[in-house]
C-alpha cells in the first residue's frame, strides 16, 4: 500500500471534465411529535432544508475535495431548482461553464423527508422526486455535443455518470467517447447502460448491474471474474471494475482478471454516495499514472470512508492518506 501514498499526493490540480446528469437533492428534516389524525403517518414540524448537488455532480465533488480543477458539463432548468443548484456547485468550487439551460425541463429533485426521533440519526420517510427521463431536446444535445468537442481536449479525463435522466444521448456519448483519440481517459459509471458505452477506457459497475445485463446468478469470486472478463470483452473496453460492496472489486483487464479486497470497516452507517466516491478516485488515480489495480484499491479505501458518514460524503486527501496507511 506504500504505492497509494505518493499516488494521492499527485491528485491536486488535475483536470477532469463530467459529463451527466445532475439532480437537486433536498433534505426536509423535521421532528416528530406526534402521528397525524388524517393518515398513519408522523407529523414533522421542520427544522432544517438542506440543498445538495448529487446525481453526476456528486463524483464531481468528490473530484474538487480530492484537489482536482473539475468542470460540470449537464442540463439544468431554468427554475429556481436550477439556480439552487448552480449555486450549490459553485459553492464546491465546481466550474458552471458547461451547464446548459433548457427551457421548458425541469431541474432534476429529489425531496427526501427525514424524521428526527431522539438522539438517533433522522429516519427517512418519504422521498418525492421531479424528474423527466426524456431524453434532452435536440438543442440541448448539440449544445452539449459542441461544448465537450471544443474543451475536452483541455481536461486529462472525462468522467461519465448516469443517472438515468436523459442527458446522455447516443449523440452526447459519442462526443465523450471522440475524445480519447485526442489523449483523453474516458470513465464511466453506467449505472446498468453498459452497452452505450463500449470501448471506453474504464467501466464500472455494480454487483446487482452485472447481474441483470448478463442475466446470471454471480456468487463467488469465481463467478465475478468470469463475468468481468465477459463483459470487458463484449463491451471493448479497457478496463472492466464491478464494485461489490463489503467484498471489495473485480477488476478485468486484458493481462488478468483480479479480486481487490475491501479494508475491514467496523461501523457502516450509509453506503449511500460510495460509487460516486469509487469512480473518482479511479479516475483520479490512473490519470496520475497508476496501475489499474492500485486505482481500484485507492477507490476501495475512498468508499470505505464514505460508507462511515451519513449522506453523500466526500473524503479529504488527509482522510484517504489515513486510511492507506491504517490498512
Amino acid at each position: 500500500m506504500n504505492s497509494l501514498i505518493p499516488l494521492v499526493t499527485r491528485f491536486p490540480g488535475q483536470q477532469i471534465m463530467v459529463v451527466g446528469d445532475v439532480v437537486l437533492d433536498e433534505y426536509v428534516i423535521g421532528t416528530a411529535q406526534r402521528m397525524s389524525r388524517e393518515a398513519p403517518v408522523p407529523v414533522l414540524e421542520l427544522v432544517e432544508r438542506r440543498f445538495i448537488a448529487g446525481g453526476a455532480a456528486n463524483p464531481a465533488a468528490n473530484l474538487v475535495r480530492l484537489g482536482a480543477r473539475v468542470v460540470q458539463v449537464a442540463v439544468i432548468g431554468d427554475d429556481n431548482a436550477g439556480k439552487q443548484l448552480r449555486s450549490a456547485l459553485e459553492g464546491l468550487g465546481i466550474s458552471e461553464a458547461g451547464l446548459k439551460v433548457c427551457h421548458g425541463r425541469p431541474t432534476t429533485v429529489k425531496m427526501r423527508v427525514l424524521a428526527q426521533m431522539g438522539l438517533r440519526f433522522p429516519q427517512q420517510v418519504a422521498r418525492v422526486d421531479t424528474i423527466t427521463r426524456d431524453p434532452v431536446p435536440a438543442a440541448a444535445e448539440d449544445n452539449l455535443v459542441s461544448y465537450i468537442r471544443q474543451h475536452g481536449r483541455a481536461h486529462g479525463a472525462l468522467l461519465i455518470s448516469d443517472y438515468h435522466g436523459g442527458v446522455l444521448t447516443l449523440g452526447v456519448v459519442q462526443a465523450c467517447l471522440e475524445q480519447q483519440a485526442q489523449g483523453v481517459l474516458v470513465t464511466v459509471d453506467a449505472q446498468g447502460n453498459l452497452d452505450q458505452y463500449q470501448r471506453a477506457n474504464l467501466l464500472k459497475c455494480n454487483a446487482d448491474d452485472a447481474r441483470a445485463y448478463l442475466r446470471a446468478r454471480l456468487t463467488t469470486h469465481d463467478d465475478f471474474a468470469q463475468a468481468a472478463q465477459r463483459l470487458r470483452v463484449g463491451l471493448a473496453v479497457e478496463a472492466l471494475v464491478i464494485t461489490r460492496g463489503a467484498e471489495g472489486a473485480t477488476l478485468a483487464t486484458e493481462a488478468q482478471v483480479q479480486h481487490i479486497p475491501a479494508p475491514a470497516v467496523r461501523d457502516v452507517y450509509d453506503t449511500v454516495g460510495a460509487g460516486d466516491t469509487a469512480i473518482a478516485v479511479m479516475t483520479l488515480a490512473r490519470l496520475c499514472g497508476a496501475s489499474w489495480e492500485d486505482a481500484v484499491q485507492a477507490a476501495n479505501y475512498a468508499s470505505g470512508i464514505v460508507i462511515q458518514h451519513v449522506g453523500n460524503y466526500t473524503p479529504s486527501l488527509d482522510e484517504l492518506r489515513q486510511a492507506i496507511s491504517a490498512g
